[in-house]
């Protein structure tokens, strides 16, 4: 999600494992101008921590990883427009 415009970079995938989660990165990157830093807001989840994703990551530095606690799901805000959407439906 991009903070200033509310915009939503999206994929849908039937499973959301390490290469899924690589592929959507790519995408991120695809979809952010060259110029631009990209931070991300993660929790923990399984997929993001495998050492092929710690490898891409490390031979693209314009991505900052920050991570929220364990118990955090609160502060990420794609888990709130989530939660938000499931409240309306």
């Amino acid at each position: 999600m991009r903070v200033h415009s509310g915009e939503i970079v999206r994929m849908f995938q039937s499973q959301h494992r390490h290469p899924e989660w690589i592929h959507f990165l790519c995408w991120i990157e695809e979809c952010t101008p060259s110029d631009k830093q990209i931070p991300l807001i993660l929790d923990n989840y399984s997929a993001h921590q495998p050492e092929e994703v710690h490898q891409w990551l490390a031979v693209h530095p314009r991505f900052h990883i920050h991570t929220t606690p364990s118990s955090g799901s609160w502060l990420n805000a794609v888990e709130r427009v989530f939660s938000d959407g499931a409240q309306k439906c």
